[in-house]
Order: structure tokens, then C-alpha cells, then sequence
């Protein structure tokens, strides 16, 4: 006799096949970043902030108010997606608990509706929220520590101690916002396998446009220097004497007629 096909073996090939889609994407996308970063978003933008930091610490203390402005802004969004992923693993995981009580929610989804595999549901998308959760909280207290770092004052900090507090900050960031996309896609698989499969499959098209960098690294020249030449030295003497240095000239001409 040969296998029966039921409703329920699609959660068996559709949402493990979606998984393995986004996860090979992700890991593609990590070797590209290792490799060859300056063809992805990613390390086009850790490039920027890297030159970022070089320039902020060049200025005196008391002048990085402008980048303690940018980074006050980065913490505050970390933390706000931090308390939106704390808030909807809550809200998520009661509402699953209570929605596959109702009879007529069940008969409408075509899939696997055990209670196994909703408590696999339920645990995957909590699983999901609570890593986002955690990467935004770290990304916030690294985000902090490098404020703490650029306000210094009467110090000279060494500019790889910032670069790397601000780039594990955005590091953090980005997992956060992968982490995200992967709790959409499975809260869609409540609905079935088939939005979740949909879902991860359009994730990943987009992903792949939004990922990719065509812009060459742009070349930052160095701040100019100021250089005091034989004009400028003569110039500095006569501020310094307090006489302005063409009332000098004038007045070496009128000496040199009278004594002529």
C-alpha cells in the first residue's frame, strides 16, 4: 500500500525547506561580508563609520557634541526594538496559546494544526523575538560604551578602541534585524506552510537586492595642514611686535628716505 498524502506533511517539506532557504542566504551572505566586504551594504557602511570615528577623534573633546547626538540616536532605536521584541514574544505566545482553541481558525488552516506542532510554533517564534531582544540590548550597551569613550576628555584614546565598540554596536544591530525577519516569516506559518515558505522565498529575493553594494569605497583625503611659510612667519612677527606687517613696510620705506 503505498503513503497517503495528507495536508500535514506539507510543515514537513515547506517550512523546513524555507528555513534552509534564509539560513543558506545568511551564511552566503556572512562568507561575502568576511571576504569581500566592500560588495555588501554591511561593510560599505562599517567602512563609513570607521572613517567617522578617525575624524571625531580628531577633534578636541569638547566639539564631539554632533557625534554623541548621532550615537544618543542609535541607542535609542536599539532600545526601542529591544522593548517591541520583549513586548511581542509576550503578546505572540498568549495569542497562540488562546487562538488554536477555536475551532473555526483551526478548519481554515491548511497544515498541520497537532498540538505538537504548535507548541513547535510558539517556541520557534518566541525563540526568535527573545534572540532579537537580546542582540538590540547589546548593541545598545556598546553603542554606550563608545559615547563614553569619544566624551573622554584630557585623554588621547586610541582610535581602534572606539571603531570597535561602534562597529560590534552595529553588528549587533544587524543580527537584531535578521532575527526579526526570520520570527516574521514563522509568525506567518500560524497561517499554514505555505505563506511561510512564500514569505521566506520573497525575504530572500529582496534581501539579495537590499544586501548588495555597487558603489565604489569612497576615498576620505586627509584633513589639511596648516604649514607656515616665510610669508606667514614674516606676518606672525608683526602681530606679535603689534604693528600690522604693511604699516612695517611702510614705515622701513619712510627710514630708509630719510636717510637718503
Amino acid at each position: 500500500m503505498g503513503v497517503t498524502w495528507k495536508e500535514e506533511h506539507l510543515d514537513f517539506i515547506l517550512v523546513p525547506s524555507g528555513l534552509l532557504i534564509m539560513l543558506g542566504y545568511h551564511l552566503l551572505h556572512l562568507h561575502k561580508c568576511i571576504n569581500r566586504a566592500e560588495s555588501t551594504v554591511i561593510g560599505y557602511e562599517n567602512y563609513n563609520r570607521r572613517a567617522w570615528v578617525t575624524r571625531i577623534l580628531q577633534l578636541e573633546p569638547k566639539e564631539r557634541g554632533q557625534a554623541i547626538t548621532v550615537i544618543g540616536g542609535n541607542i535609542s532605536a536599539a532600545t526601542s526594538f529591544a522593548s517591541v521584541s520583549l513586548t511581542l514574544s509576550s503578546l505572540i505566545g498568549a495569542w497562540i496559546g488562546n487562538a488554536y482553541h477555536n475551532e473555526s481558525i483551526s478548519t481554515r488552516i491548511y497544515g498541520n494544526t497537532s498540538p505538537t506542532i504548535i507548541y513547535l510554533k510558539y517556541v520557534s517564534l518566541l525563540s526568535c523575538f527573545m534572540i532579537a531582544f537580546a542582540c538590540f540590548v547589546q548593541a545598545a550597551r556598546s553603542l554606550v560604551h563608545a559615547n563614553f569613550l569619544i566624551s573622554m576628555p584630557n585623554c588621547e584614546m586610541p582610535v581602534s578602541n572606539v571603531e570597535s565598540a561602534v562597529i560590534r554596536g552595529s553588528n549587533f544591530w544587524v543580527i537584531g534585524l535578521r532575527s526579526l525577519y526570520f520570527a516574521t516569516n514563522l509568525l506567518l506559518w500560524i497561517f499554514g506552510p505555505i505563506p511561510m515558505f512564500v514569505a521566506s522565498v520573497t525575504t530572500v529575493v529582496l534581501l539579495h537586492f537590499l544586501d548588495q553594494n555597487s558603489s565604489p569605497l569612497p576615498q576620505y583625503d586627509p584633513p589639511p595642514v596648516v604649514c607656515y611659510g616665510a610669508a606667514s612667519d614674516k606676518e606672525m612677527t608683526a602681530v606679535v611686535n603689534g604693528i600690522p606687517e604693511e604699516s612695517q613696510e611702510i614705515r622701513n620705506g619712510k627710514l630708509s628716505m630719510k636717510r637718503n
